[in-house]
């Protein structure tokens, strides 16, 4: 029973996004009218997701062709999360390899920031470092100390594209720079105070981040930001993201020790 039941299931959450590919299980099902609305209804509710949780995108091409390519991804990848601010995360791959976005090369990475606001908008709470805690250490044992990040940061380095111009822009419904300088930018998405806040991220803060969330010392992870990117004032560096309120809380024993 059990089994028949998961086969019905499969068949019919099938059916629903590929028509054509629908099991003879639901022969009669699929002849009853109520089913193409019942259909239509939940893949308009999937485009209605995906428009809402990638406005950049859809600020870009406009709302039909958005809606037209979002119709043809609902139907390649259901969702799998009842909670729809979820759905999508592999839309900017979608979007890399669909063709009417040839001529949008920087399409996709628009997508990804749109994802990356998502996350960083969704992720848990976390209390950020304690600054005073932090100032009252060793330099020795400062540069032995891992920063976590909190569970709101998002960054991401984008090579030879302004992705981060055009996405902010388009975030913020502003006009682009009418010189736009075609390099490459990295951002950096956080939530200190209960809302996202983006800002630019060179690469070497790009490369600083990546160190930190694969556990390095903060003497080795400047040094990686600095092997990125050597003209990088490391301290305005680390000032800036922990403004931004990248770093998690951690313990600091007194008296300068970790």
């Amino acid at each position: 029973m059990n089994r028949s039941l998961s086969h019905f299931q499969d068949a019919f959450a099938g059916a629903l996004y590929d028509a054509d590919a629908a099991s003879p299980l639901l022969d009669s099902l699929l002849a009853q009218p109520g089913f193409a609305v019942y259909r239509n209804n939940v893949v308009k509710a999937c485009i209605d997701a995906l428009q809402a949780n990638f406005p950049s995108v859809e600020r870009l091409v406009g709302s039909d062709w958005f809606r037209a390519a979002a119709a043809i991804y609902v139907r390649r990848q259901a969702p799998s999360d009842a909670r729809l601010l979820y759905y999508g995360h592999d839309f900017p791959a979608f979007l890399d390899s669909f063709e009417p976005a040839r001529e949008l090369p920087y399409l996709a990475n628009v997508a990804r920031l749109d994802r990356l606001w998502t996350e960083t908008h969704a992720a848990a709470d976390e209390p950020g470092i304690d600054v005073v805690s932090l100032a009252c250490l060793a330099p020795e044992a400062l540069g032995r100390l891992t920063l976590p990040l909190r569970a709101a940061v998002r960054w991401q380095w984008f090579a030879n594209q302004p992705a981060y111009t055009i996405w902010h822009c388009n975030r913020e419904a502003v006009e682009l720079p009418p010189e736009l300088d075609w390099s490459g930018e990295g951002a950096l998405l956080t939530r200190p105070e209960g809302a996202v806040q983006w800002r630019p991220l060179g690469t070497g803060g790009c490369a600083f981040l990546d160190a930190c969330a694969a556990s390095q010392t903060l003497d080795a992870a400047a040094q990686n930001a600095l092997d990125a990117q050597p003209s990088l004032d490391f301290t305005q560096l680390l000032g800036d993201l922990i403004a931004a309120g990248a770093f998690a809380a951690i313990d600091v024993a007194p008296h300068g020790t970790l």
